[in-house]
């Protein structure tokens, strides 16, 4: 979709892009040809797409013989995807990204893959809540900010890793795969952007895990530039959280953002041991 065919849209209905909602659409068809063939979505299976906006990519998707449940929060750009999109192989779900029921909408266990442009509004949200699923999606590729994107693939001991760096890194190898410049969106975002792919590992933790895991992260970067033994200890209780840090051979000084992804996890573990929680 090129420019010029978006303002005919937009006109034509009289929408008008709201910024609150990070209404800013792809309107590289290069680049939305690069998205479907590096994704390679596949004849039947299952493909989220969130904020499919006026369908560009949509109908990239469906042309591969995939079935896409798209969800979108607009209801006039649900009018109208209600009329571009008329084949069974197109679910659309009218709501709010971040609180539907993915047990109704996808299938409580059910594989699938997400392919989006994911409004930036919500991207942290969505990714924390893609990661709470028991089975979390297979594979990812998401447009995001590239100041998100380079968060989520961050490596310890560096500005931007924080909790969300580890708890997706937990479930997925993380890969940046291009830097995407504002001209290539309508209206045109005040930064940059980035595609990165999600691959789920073979083993993951169950839910259980990296549910403790994510309160332990949450205590350990309230205050990131802090030692994080207090804020910890204060749940888990001095005595306990010495011995977590001595198995785990971390420093009672230590700061978050030196610990890696896999050392986290077992210091999660360790302090949860022997816990009714």
């Amino acid at each position: 979709m090129k420019k010029s065919d978006l303002e005919g849209i937009l006109r034509e209905i009289d929408f008008h892009p709201g910024k609150q909602l990070g209404q800013n659409f792809l309107v590289d068809d290069n680049l939305l040809d690069f998205i479907a063939r590096t994704s390679a979505p596949r004849e039947n299976e299952l493909v989220l797409e969130v904020g499919p906006g006026f369908g560009a990519l949509t109908s990239r998707l469906l042309a591969s013989g995939a079935n896409v449940t798209a969800i979108e929060y607009d209801r006039r750009v649900c009018e109208f995807l209600r009329k571009r999109f008329t084949n069974s192989s197109f679910t659309l779900v009218e709501g709010d990204a971040c609180k539907v029921d993915f047990g109704k909408v996808i299938g409580n266990g059910r594989e699938f893959r997400c392919i989006a442009n994911l409004p930036y509004s919500i991207s942290s949200v969505f990714i924390a809540k893609m990661l709470e699923l028991e089975v979390p999606p297979y594979d990812m590729f998401f447009m995001l900010q590239k100041e998100m994107g380079q968060r989520l693939a961050s490596e310890p001991d560096t500005g931007s890793y924080g909790s969300l760096s580890v708890r997706t890194q937990t479930v997925y190898d993380v890969e940046i795969l291009r830097i995407v410049p504002p001209q290539v969106f309508f209206p045109r975002p005040n930064v940059d952007s980035a595609i990165l792919h999600f691959t789920r590992k073979a083993q993951i933790p169950d839910l259980k895990r990296r549910k403790q895991l994510s309160c332990v992260l949450k205590l350990a970067f309230a205050h990131r530039r802090k030692k994080m033994f207090k804020a910890i200890a204060a749940l888990f209780g001095k005595e306990k959280t010495i011995d977590a840090f001595a198995s785990q051979g971390i420093s009672p000084d230590a700061r978050p953002g030196v610990v890696g992804v896999n050392k986290f996890l077992e210091f999660a573990d360790t302090l949860y041991l022997n816990t009714n929680e």
